[in-house]
């Protein structure tokens, strides 16, 4: 077993030691075995609610609801309780509740056994406790709550679905029998200090209290002071942290005032009333059924039943998947002699490499060589730029810098070896944030530029001038196939190399010239990826150039796959945006000038940051006419692992600040947004920015569509309703469009190819340039070619992508591959067809069976290559005129969220889709698309948050502390639906691009989650725009809701303290 990089060659198990695993009723309450699964204390808890009177279960319900959001049912059916008290983790769910319940643990050895009461005594530090070395934990008693006794648990975490906790807490209140007065209390912490812990002082302050409204700002103020926190204290969100402190003790005030006004009053008011606008604060958010809409056009009447396109059909991997039986990169047997290779990476930022002492790797067992710059047979130059290095030499620019690589016989023989490389480095100074960027002047060139109009005249014109900014974080793709590469050396310098990735032509290039060879000498083959979302476009060459390498080097195979917490080290993500904005509009809402200045971070090679940085400003005005336009956007060279292609491909980013400025100009209007939005809304001819004219614009018909099936104007109403008679929740809703250009911007990548094979039976073996990764795009190519050729799908097959087949094929990217490689597969149909014409005209009614072996007696050729390139791609930056994209794709979201402005937790209520995706080719791969996009979307602007130290360490290296989107994110109600009768004329049978123009309307969640805030600021008199950085986070969310407890809980002086997380 290996866990946290420690080998462990002995596991004992004490699931099935009887002394443990037992569960006995006592008079105290029910004591547990310290074996017992949380499943299983979590079943007999339920029964015990059920048979006993609520008075008495009070602890019980406390820790139920804590297990409701625990991991998962896989890890609760194997979770042991006394491990998760030993484990003695300062952010337990349940340890805060055991110590406040003042649950009984006895310990046994030896020596004897002994009961004590799990208090502020048992943790005595970071991951310790009281027990002796020989003693263990036998059993766990959690007692029965008395009547006048109150409990209750919180948790809040970055998502409610299996996810850590930042703080939790459990609250206990005795009273004096029939009165409100505090006989007893403990309130118990988690996530406040190394360990769990008992606000002591506060609990002394309290007793003798009356639980009356004036308590509240007592024992806040002396929370606030017991439970402080340092600045750099580990874990970061101090503010958020303290403040929940806070907020959670509100909250199990109202609960027991709720209880205490219920059970005490009768005809006297002993009590409070918990004011109705307050109720609400109690209500915890639940898990909701999803309701999902999806809504398609069908195929036109007539129809051949054999015509696949435009019919919703399976994707044709979707039961291998679904099982299990789909073979990935790493499926594929072992070679004989087969290699592994585990990558060895630098721990530092920046610094110069001293040395490399791989002595101790050679003394693991099955270590076979170390490999590095000095084994690269051709050049150790790579990168899109040419700007990267196979294996580091001198210095190293960020941390997970590949510096060489350790060859063993097995995987984990391997991992141990190059844990045991020894590197000494002398440290360089890193510039790691934007800000350091900017401050040091530290940029990629050349810088972006692009200008319309006269911004100058459009700011004179202006009735009100708005300026700010705005942070939109970057984003780890987290496929769930890690990068991996198969290399097989062959004769005469050959290499097949088995790779995961969106580039075949690339890896080709880039192992080519590494081992010095000619690119006919390397085949890559690529069968499906596990994903890729543009994660695999360029950064997967970073893998497979040093797997190569080392299979030259050993005359061996050699295989590669990278662990979670390598990849997201290694490999890059989503570029981080600063945006800084000022723009003139009219009282009516009405855009007259905008200027923008972008920042990307980099990372420490310039990959496709310019790329990126030049879709982002061409989207700078998402869907909005704005006449005087200027944009500038600088790549920030920093001491990250370069960042690169992700879906959407900077048009996130330069539509996020265009929604940013918006929402401030409805704001400072005091108008309502989707007015102000529709207001400045393209029409049918207007010219963008960079001066292409808009032709077959759907987007207003989107926006119509959107409001009515959303019930938009009723549903306002009834927000503006709950939010008036609601303090604590609030709800908000938003509606945005998009407008996404479809095409690569580099024009010669816009071209794909395709070979066609017939063979005498009547199949047809189909290949062509693009991969699949699971977006179904070889599903829909077999559509295409099933209607080219006139056949059914069944006599179609793709094997897989490869260089041998089709060369210099375009990435796999910018959504466009169906478009290309769509049209390549109808090119070589079409020749096919046009050899068989005299067979089908000699044979009128033969099958498709019989002109193919026909054709072949007559030696026809039946075999055939294909091609396409998009026409009339020829913007010019410099003058700022041409056409840069094909055709763009539309859409409209309109999301509604219900926020608790107490712990700055969401939910997604509901959300609602019309998108133009042209005539679909497959409504079920395309509908899963925009939902996927979606989803994805919101990770990306609600949830998902990479955290570096102020050193550029990554701290956000796998699940445990990343969070993507889990089910409870999806919106309760989900309906999307695909625009009817719009034929797009520019791509194959009037379809359109669909894999990355959804992914912006999930910003419709985070304006919705704004909405929110700004009802819930009303409350404490903060009128007009504020800043509200994504992702929205729960501490983003709760510090932006400013209110007594916030303002109990006062940031520390920025420059005054070292932060434990710094925002790159």
């Amino acid at each position: 077993m290996r866990l946290k990089n420690m080998l462990y060659p002995v596991i004992i198990a004490p699931t099935w030691i009887q002394e443990m695993n037992f569960v006995q009723h006592t008079e105290e309450g029910i004591q547990f075995g310290a074996a017992c699964t949380l499943s299983h204390v979590e079943e007999v808890l339920r029964k015990a609610v059920a048979h006993l009177p609520p008075y008495k279960s009070e602890v019980f319900q406390a820790v139920l609801e804590q297990l409701r959001w625990f991991a998962g049912p896989q890890i609760r059916n194997v979770a042991a309780l006394g491990g998760n008290i030993m484990t003695a983790s300062p952010i337990s769910d349940l340890n805060p509740v055991f110590m406040a319940s003042g649950s009984k643990l006895t310990l046994v050895s030896n020596e004897g056994s002994r009961t004590i009461k799990m208090d502020e005594t048992f943790f005595t530090g970071y991951r310790k406790t009281i027990l002796k070395p020989e003693e263990i934990l036998l059993s766990i008693e959690i007692p029965f709550s008395r009547k006048g006794e109150y409990f209750s648990a919180f948790k809040q975490a970055s998502r409610r679905e299996d996810d850590i906790a930042i703080v939790t807490c459990g609250m206990r209140v005795l009273f004096h029998e029939g009165t409100d007065r505090i006989q007893e209390i403990k309130l118990s912490y988690g996530g406040m200090a190394p360990t769990t812990v008992l606000a002591s002082k506060t609990c002394q302050e309290l007793t003798g209290r009356e639980w009356k409204e004036n308590l509240i700002q007592e024992a806040c103020r002396v929370l606030a002071d017991e439970m402080n926190l340092s600045p750099s204290a580990p874990g970061g969100m101090v503010d958020f942290r303290r403040t929940l402190v806070l907020s959670f003790f509100f909250k199990f005030y109202l609960t027991v005032l709720q209880k205490l006004h219920k059970e005490l009053n009768g005809n006297n008011n002993l009590t409070d009333v918990v004011p109705e606008r307050y109720a609400s604060a109690i209500d915890l958010f639940h898990k909701d059924p999803v309701h999902n809409v999806q809504l398609f056009q069908e195929v036109p009447p007539g129809q051949s039943v054999e015509d696949m396109v435009g019919r919703p059909l399976v994707h044709l991997s979707a039961a291998k998947q679904a099982s299990g039986e789909a073979v990935y990169c790493d499926d594929i047997p072992h070679f004989e002699n087969e290699l592994y290779l585990t990558l060895v990476t630098s721990t530092k930022a920046h610094a110069k490499i001293i040395s490399i002492d791989s002595t101790e790797a050679q003394n693991v067992p099955g270590f076979v060589c170390f490999v590095s710059a000095k084994d690269v047979p051709g050049s150790n130059i790579t990168g899109i730029a040419k700007d990267e290095q196979i294996f580091a030499e001198d210095t190293v620019t960020c941390v997970g810098h590949i510096i060489g690589g350790v060859l063993a016989d097995t995987q984990e023989h391997s991992r141990r070896a190059a844990r045991a490389v020894k590197i000494t480095y002398e440290d360089i100074s890193p510039i790691v944030t934007i800000e350091e960027a900017i401050e040091k002047q530290s940029f990629f060139k050349p810088i972006r530029k692009i200008e319309k109009g006269n911004v100058q005249k459009g700011f004179e014109d202006a009735d009100h001038i708005v300026d700010g900014e705005i942070y939109i974080g970057g984003q780890e793709h987290f496929y769930l196939e890690t990068h991996c590469t198969i290399a097989v050396p062959k004769e005469d310098g050959e290499m097949e190399l088995f790779v995961s990735t969106q580039n075949l032509t690339k890896t080709q290039d880039f192992v080519a010239s590494a081992l010095g060879v000619p690119s006919n000498r390397i085949m890559v083959r690529v069968k499906r990826m596990g994903g890729g979302f543009g994660g695999k476009e360029t950064r997967s060459t970073i893998v497979s150039t040093p797997v190569a390498v080392a299979a030259v080097k050993t005359g061996c195979p050699v295989r590669c796959m990278l662990d979670r917490d390598e990849d997201m080290l290694i490999s890059g993500g989503r570029h981080p945006f600063l945006g800084q904005y000022k723009v003139g509009f009219k009282k009516n809402g009405r855009i007259t000038s905008l200027e923008v200045s972008y920042y990307s971070n980099g990372g420490n090679s310039a990959d496709l940051s310019h790329g990126v940085m030049d879709r982002a400003i061409l989207h700078m005005d998402n869907s909005y006419n704005i006449p005087n336009v200027r944009g500038i956007g600088k790549v920030c060279k920093t001491n990250l692992s370069s960042n690169t292609a992700f879906r959407g491909f900077g048009g996130p980013q330069g539509m996020m600040v265009a929604e940013c400025w918006m929402s401030d100009v409805a704001l400072t209007c005091g108008l309502p947004a989707e007015e102000v939005r529709k207001l400045n809304l393209y029409n049918e001819g207007d010219q963008t920015h960079f001066n292409q004219k808009l032709e077959g614009f759907t987007l207003r018909r989107c926006w119509d569509e959107c409001l009515k099936n959303s019930d938009y104007q009723s549903r306002r109403k009834l927000i503006d309703d709950f939010n008036r008679q609601n303090r604590w929740k609030k709800r908000g809703m938003a509606i945005i469009p998009t407008k996404f250009g479809i095409s690569f911007t580099i024009p010669f990548l816009n071209q794909a190819g395709a070979l066609v094979h017939v063979y005498t039976d009547g199949s047809v073996l189909l290949t062509h340039g693009g991969t699949e990764m699971g977006q179904g795009l070889h599903t829909k190519m077999i559509q295409v070619a099933s209607r080219s050729l006139g056949i059914p799908t069944s006599k179609i097959y793709i094997s897989e992508t490869s260089t041998s087949t089709v060369p210099n094929a375009s990435p796999t990217a910018a959504s466009v591959s169906a478009d290309i490689n769509g049209m390549a597969v109808s090119n070589a149909c079409q020749t096919i067809l046009k050899r068989l014409e005299p067979i089908k005209a000699a044979n009128p009614k033969g099958s498709w069976d019989e002109w193919v072996l026909t054709a072949y007696q007559n030696c026809i050729s039946l075999s055939a290559t294909g091609f396409y390139r998009i026409p009339g791609l020829d913007y010019d930056p410099e003058k700022n005129e041409g056409r840069p994209f094909s055709y763009f794709s539309y859409g409209v979201a309109c999301s509604e969220v219900e926020i608790d402005c107490l712990t700055g937790d969401h939910k997604n209520l509901r959300t609602d889709i019309v998108m133009d995706v042209g005539t679909s080719l497959n409504p079920a791969i395309d509908i899963g698309q925009i939902e996927g996009a979606f989803v994805q979307g919101v990770g990306l602007f609600t949830l998902e948050e990479l955290r570096y130290s102020p050193e550029g360490n990554l701290y956000t290296r796998g699940p445990g502390m990343y969070k993507i989107p889990a089910f409870g994110d999806i919106p309760a109600k989900f309906h999307v639906s695909l625009l009817r009768d719009c034929p797009n004329s520019k791509a194959i049978y009037s379809s359109k691009a669909v894999g990355e123009p959804p992914l912006f309307l999930s910003a419709s969640v985070f304006y919705a989650i704004k909405d929110a805030i700004a009802s819930a600021r009303e409350e404490s008199g903060l009128n007009g725009p504020f800043r509200l950085d994504s992702p929205a986070t729960p501490e983003r969310i709760r510090n932006a809701c400013v209110d007594i407890f916030t303002k109990m809980c006062p940031p520390a002086k920025p420059g005054t303290f070292k932060p434990w997380s710094v925002r790159v």
